[in-house]
């Protein structure tokens, strides 16, 4: 995986597992890569992961069974649209509005392009 420099990496390794749930590459209740395994992957300090092991346990994500390892929680998929949902909101809308209206395109403009685009992917 390459990182980026603007976002946390322990968050861009979060997007990764977030990103494979909704995928249904993990399924609920579903054991995930152990801390080393992960880190071991990505070429990461298993430190690194481990902060991502607690940022998704905090948010309900997954969940420890102790001596067992980390599994992907039934909410899951839930927990991450909120997630993700709220940091679109919150940063990537705000630009894409902002460039909307730099560049004159109307909201009946990106509507179309939205539509076209789930029937083609």
């Amino acid at each position: 995986m390459e990182f980026n420099r603007e976002k946390a990496i322990f968050l861009q390794i979060a997007d990764l597992i977030f990103e494979s749930i909704l995928q249904e590459k993990w399924q609920a209740e579903e054991r995930i890569p152990s801390t080393r395994e992960m880190a071991v992957s990505l070429e990461v300090n298993p430190n690194t992961v481990m902060r991502t092991y607690t940022y998704l346990q905090e948010n309900g994500v997954v969940f420890n069974r102790r001596g067992i390892g980390y599994f992907v929680s039934g909410s899951a998929k839930e927990k991450i649209r909120e997630i993700k949902r709220d940091q679109f909101i919150k940063s990537e809308l705000p630009r894409l509005v902002r460039w909307m209206t730099l560049l004159d395109i109307e909201f009946d403009d990106l509507q179309r392009i939205y539509n076209e685009s789930r029937k083609t992917g």
